[in-house]
């Protein structure tokens, strides 16, 4: 798909901003958003498609807008997505239900950089960011496979897609394995018997599609959580303040998604009445043809690991951000160690309505650190 704010000119060598958002998925949009309404202005390339100059720049790894959401899977629909909230100023048309995910959010996002003029460069991959100098107040070098970056700050906006986690168990399958990142749809699984492991939304939505094709064994690690009721604002600032509170300490994230437990959405419902909701605790092991709970082995033909992701912030590491408890303690979005760098879509802000706030407050702290721009025009 087109990509509207995005620049696919010649190399970058050296360029110099002042803030470098890294993604533009939902939460790199939003900092990208209010960045320009607080007056930063738009990275523009120079001459020759040399070092250029601008306020701030997003930095995008995908060939196209989408984010992770241009890599779902076909069968995943509008009617079935995991709730989804609108980015700041730009209402999502009212969607066909059938539509493809991976269709329409990556077409809203194209049409919302264009919209506001947002200065995506893609594709860009990050290899590493790290500080000039030990200085408190040293600018960041951003290495890319387009060039070296210098900044005065850094939001990064990576998320989770391009690091699905994969537990290892004893034994070894010969059948058919894949996580659910590399998940297309039931077509394949026809006619077949699927054991599909994991207890959030991704594996209801396997688990729906499948079993209205072929045969399912549903396994999880822990009882899944099931939420009664409405999703109210009390209980989603509840489910919020306990993945923050992991956060604050520098705990590994749990994700918001993960708190919440599941709920009444079109999938569940299609999966409970297809009858594939009957949980198994995790097996003993794998063998060649399924897995094995003490001395019960249940032959399988595939395996569908949708076991989550991991944050994707190793491009970080020389800035020493971890803490002893293993992740990257937070204050609000800001890295605790380190007052020059944010993280949205992380932890409490992993939703589409957690990354919107987070982009917000994430601009708000570093206009303090920064001082106030010099205001650049805003489109109409």
């Amino acid at each position: 798909m087109p990509g509207g704010g995005g620049d696919t000119g010649a190399t970058v060598d050296v360029a110099t901003v002042d803030v470098v958002v890294i993604g533009a998925g939902q939460a790199g949009l939003s900092a990208a958003y209010h960045l320009r309404r607080r007056g930063f202005a738009p990275y523009r390339p120079g001459d020759g498609g040399g070092p250029g100059t601008g306020g701030f720049v997003v930095l995008d790894a995908g060939a196209a807008p989408g984010g992770a959401w241009a890599h779902r899977s076909p069968s995943l629909r509008m009617a079935t997505v995991h709730g989804f909230h609108d980015l700041p100023d730009a209402e999502l048309p009212p969607p066909d239900p059938g539509a493809p995910a991976r269709e329409v959010v990556p077409g809203y996002f194209a049409a919302y950089e264009a919209r506001h003029a947002l200065p995506v460069v893609r594709p860009v991959v990050v290899h590493a960011v790290r500080a000039e100098s030990e200085h408190p107040d040293a600018r960041l070098l951003v290495e890319t496979d387009r060039g070296v970056w210098s900044t005065r700050a850094l939001i990064n906006a990576t998320g989770t897609w391009t690091r699905p986690f994969l537990p290892h168990y004893p034994g070894r399958f010969a059948g058919r394995q894949l996580h659910y990142a590399d998940y297309r749809g039931p077509e394949e699984f026809a006619g077949r018997r699927v054991l599909v492991v994991g207890g959030g939304a991704s594996a209801i939505q396997v688990l729906s599609e499948v079993a209205a094709v072929g045969g399912t064994v549903w396994a999880t690690r822990s009882e899944p959580v099931y939420h009664e009721g409405p999703f109210t604002p009390e209980y989603g600032r509840a489910v919020v303040a306990e993945v923050e509170e992991r956060v604050r300490q520098g705990l590994p994230v749990r994700s918001v998604v993960s708190v919440t437990g599941l709920g009444p959405s079109v999938a569940y419902r299609q999966a409970e009445e297809l009858g594939a909701l009957h949980r198994r605790p995790m097996f003993d092991r794998l063998t060649e043809h399924g897995a094995v709970w003490g001395e019960e082995e249940v032959p399988v033909d595939a395996i569908v690991w949708a076991t989550g992701f991991r944050p994707e912030v190793g491009h970080l590491a020389p800035l020493g951000l971890r803490s002893p408890g293993g992740g990257i303690a937070l204050t609000g979005t800001r890295a605790t160690a380190d007052l020059r760098v944010h993280l949205v879509g992380y932890g409490p802000s992993a939703s589409t309505i957690g990354a919107n706030r987070a982009g917000r407050a994430a601009v708000n702290d570093l206009v303090k650190l920064l001082g106030d721009p010099e205001r650049a025009p805003v489109p109409a």
